[in-house]
């Protein structure tokens, strides 16, 4: 049984596979292809934590895409993450009905024993720690783009946190130089960062707390919110530790002169990025949160064994 939690568990030739049936897929759509559904009656589940644009609609309107369907479970509904019934029972039966489950949840654990007990597929959508199917897309993106990975590196500019996380896995298994420029204390866990760094001894990983250096000969630079979801009493701590990690065209400007802006959203203008960067010919803020549907089409069907597309 595949899941997708975290893409720790992923071999490079996996993540190439799913980007490759991705790019086919997203290709199909705009010629558009009538090719049999990938998926057709199909049914997934989703189970909602934490509100969402991108994540619910990618996924839904990407299943419609392959003939499937979804349905959208909010937590509170179904008694999700033990108020309830406990996990294991919640799992064991929900996956009985549908082929597929995608989480969104505040605890990666939950997932993870959600993934354990479950008869199907179950996709990590977002958790504290990780973010795959963003940082799929995000890959997408840069190949979009028309460019050599090996050539490649990618900056963030900000927390270390779900994102850049899973930011740095991708990066680390595909070969694209990575750094993170984010003030003490908010930078990668130590743990994490020497396990990678063991893991993949080869990658060109690198984290500063100086923002110009992090971006240093980088092709693309990348931001996120200084505060996430739950972090909302920690906002004027965040906002005093985030000073001078702006994303604007000074900082733009000591990364490669043709470097792309990328940013998972939704933003903060004004705040970790200026509108100046944000609506430039080199933000691809736009087609990289489109990329998540087609992403998330080559995931599900890859997860599914429909990838012979």
């Amino acid at each position: 049984m595949k899941h997708l939690l975290t893409l720790l568990d992923y071999s490079a030739d996996d993540i190439r596979h799913i980007i490759e049936i991705s790019l086919q897929l997203k290709s199909d759509l705009k010629s558009s292809d009538t090719r049999e559904p990938l998926l057709n009656r199909r049914v997934a589940a989703m189970i909602f934590e934490k509100p969402s644009l991108r994540t619910r609609v990618s996924f839904e309107s990407g299943m419609q895409h392959l003939g499937g369907s979804f349905l959208y479970l909010s937590g509170n509904d179904v008694g999700w993450g033990g108020q309830r019934e406990v996990i294991k029972d919640f799992s064991r039966v929900l996956s009985s009905y549908v082929d597929l489950i995608v989480c969104r949840a505040k605890s990666h654990q939950s997932v993870v024993e959600l993934a354990e007990y479950s008869s199907c597929p179950v996709i990590n959508a977002l958790t504290d720690l990780y973010h795959p199917c963003q940082a799929l897309a995000d890959v997408l993106t840069v190949m979009d783009d028309g460019v050599d990975l090996s050539q490649q590196k990618i900056a963030f500019i900000g927390d270390a946190n779900n994102v850049s996380r899973s930011l740095a896995i991708i990066c680390a298994k595909l070969g694209i130089a990575f750094s993170i420029g984010a003030p003490s204390g908010y930078q990668f866990e130590p743990d994490f960062y020497a396990s990678l760094r063991a893991e993949m001894p080869a990658a060109e990983l690198s984290q500063t707390t100086d923002p110009k250096k992090a971006v240093a000969d980088a092709s693309f630079v990348y931001t996120d919110v200084w505060t996430s979801m739950g972090q909302e009493s920690e906002q004027a701590q965040r906002k005093a530790a985030f000073d001078g990690y702006q994303v604007n065209a000074d900082l733009m400007a000591a990364a490669r002169r043709d470097a792309k802006f990328l940013h998972c959203l939704p933003a903060i203008r004004g705040q970790e990025v200026t509108d100046e960067v944000m609506d430039s010919p080199h933000s691809l803020v736009i087609q990289q949160a489109e990329n998540r549907m087609h992403v998330q089409k080559g995931l599900m069907t890859w997860l599914l064994g429909k990838d012979d597309v």
